[in-house]
């Protein structure tokens, strides 16, 4: 298994070979080698900045010479007209980044706006918003990382650090202990300790998950408002609560009130709107 670095290398690798491929021939045929210069990161709309560390290892993998002045870091609350950074060196490496660099930042700025917005919306509660593992293939890792600046807190990261028995896993075991009965099974045998969660449709499957045990948390999928608030009071405490499924902007701060523990946003990371910027001359 890949550690982050290397994952986040390998993006940059695949993603400079896709967009370069075997030259930038409109930067080479018109800038000449030695030119030397300066582009600044100009902010264009209000949000959470986010990528302010990868874009540096996007500079210093393409060209270890580009020097970068950082002004904003990621986290901090931007607006039309702000300089994030700006980037010194030559000029053909300045122009060859500058793609790439902008379409990770803009995403992860994005990512993080909207999940800030999520997490003010749950102010007061003590409900924290999850991601999901609806991300960009390749860039799972970045938009996690996003969605951690913009407070919000991850859910597990892929299938290998954490057993989630949803609906499909349940049906084709057989049912709820089965399905609980083999994951306990599974994890003595691989010498496991991985935290479980179990996905429930209904307060009967609550109910068997509660008699049975070996789950550490019960996802509510796609319960009413006033139905979360029945399973909370079931559940009592007794396992962590999640809710999920069809949870909008305008409806989430109804449901933590309910007393959930976490829900989980898709739409954090499938659904964003990039956050608008640009890298220009100066």
């Amino acid at each position: 298994m890949y550690t982050v670095d290397e994952l986040n290398d390998r993006l940059i690798d695949l993603a400079f070979s896709e967009d370069i491929g075997d030259g930038d021939h409109t930067t080479l045929c018109c800038i000449p080698e030695d030119a030397m210069g300066k582009s600044k990161l100009l902010i264009k709309e209000e949000g959470i900045l986010a990528g302010v560390r990868i874009a540096h290892e996007i500079f210093h993998r393409f060209d270890p010479t580009l020097e970068v002045e950082t002004f904003i870091n990621d986290g901090a609350h931007v607006k039309p007209g702000d300089v994030a950074m700006i980037v010194t060196g030559k000029i053909r490496s300045l122009l060859q980044t500058e793609r790439l660099m902008l379409n990770v930042m803009q995403r992860m700025s994005g990512i993080a706006t909207m999940t800030a917005a999520y997490v003010e919306r749950l102010k007061g509660t003590h409900t924290r918003v999850l991601d999901t593992r609806k991300t960009t293939p390749g860039m799972r890792m970045l938009e996690k990382e996003a969605v951690k600046i913009g407070s919000g807190t991850n859910h597990r990261i892929g299938l290998f650090d954490m057993i989630l028995l949803k609906d499909n896993h349940v049906d084709f075991a057989g049912g709820i202990a089965q399905a609980l009965d083999r994951c306990a099974a599974y994890q003595k045998a691989h010498g496991l300790n991985l935290k479980v969660e179990i996905e429930t449709r209904s307060f009967d499957e609550i109910n068997q998950v509660l008699a049975h045990g070996g789950a550490d948390r019960i996802m509510l999928d796609n319960f009413s408002v006033e139905d979360t608030r029945r399973a909370v009071e079931l559940i009592g405490g007794r396992m962590e609560t999640e809710s999920s499924g069809g949870i909008t902007f305008d409806t989430i701060r109804d449901y933590a009130l309910c007393g959930v523990d976490f829900i989980s946003v898709g739409a954090l990371t499938h659904s964003v709107k990039g956050l608008d910027m640009s890298f220009k001359a100066c």
